[in-house]
């Protein structure tokens, strides 16, 4: 729950209007960084250049950013200014190998070698979009950071669909290194996009 020094909380119409607004505002950035990670997609322990742009990102917000956990992994700490809880947001941030084959501008050309052959690949399970959701909501948050109670870890989490054979990753790897200590999360949420009612969580 987001509140400040005159008692407003996350029900307070005035700070969901804010929210709002400061949401519609980094819309169209939160799409161009879709199609960005979407026209350039790398296989699970291989995100470098996602990870990249993630790290830059909040670093650019002001958070505490830690890089290379399980390969490339990214987790962001942002300190609210009034005492409360830890709570975390995950995205996940790989993709499969996959041709694809809509013609959209930003549609992956990428091809890479996996598992000693040639493929392409993309985002075909929405891990673009969840990274970029993600991201805004940092920027966001991070724009309320006065009135945020506790603090707020983002995770950005690499082999979603499992690591390459021979290879460790993932959300364990994640935990195994530390992701989830200094400071350690009450409660994460993530999402998906599949289109849940308004509301709902599964």
């Amino acid at each position: 729950m987001i509140s400040s020094a005159q008692g407003q909380t996350a029900d307070s119409p005035d700070l969901a209007k804010e929210i709002d607004r400061r949401a519609a505002q980094i819309e169209s950035k939160a799409i161009s960084w879709r199609r960005d990670l979407h026209e350039y997609p790398e296989l699970s322990n291989r995100e470098f250049r996602t990870a990249k742009i993630v790290a830059d990102h909040l670093r650019s917000l002001g958070l505490e950013v830690r890089t290379g956990i399980a390969h490339t992994g990214v987790v962001g700490l942002l300190r609210g200014r009034q005492p409360g809880p830890v709570v975390a947001l995950r995205a996940d941030m790989d993709v499969l190998p996959v041709t694809e084959e809509v013609d959209l501008p930003f549609a992956s050309k990428v091809r890479t070698i996996y598992n000693g052959r040639e493929v392409g690949v993309m985002h075909a399970c929405g891990h673009d979009l969840h990274t970029a959701i993600l991201m805004a909501v940092a920027e966001v948050l991070a724009g309320l950071r006065s009135e945020l109670p506790g603090s707020v870890k983002f995770l950005f989490q690499p082999a979603e669909e499992g690591a390459p054979p021979g290879e460790e990753g993932g959300a364990s790897l994640m935990i195994r290194e530390g992701a989830l200590e200094d400071p350690r999360p009450e409660a994460i949420f993530g999402l998906h996009v599949i289109p849940f009612p308004v509301g709902e969580i599964s």
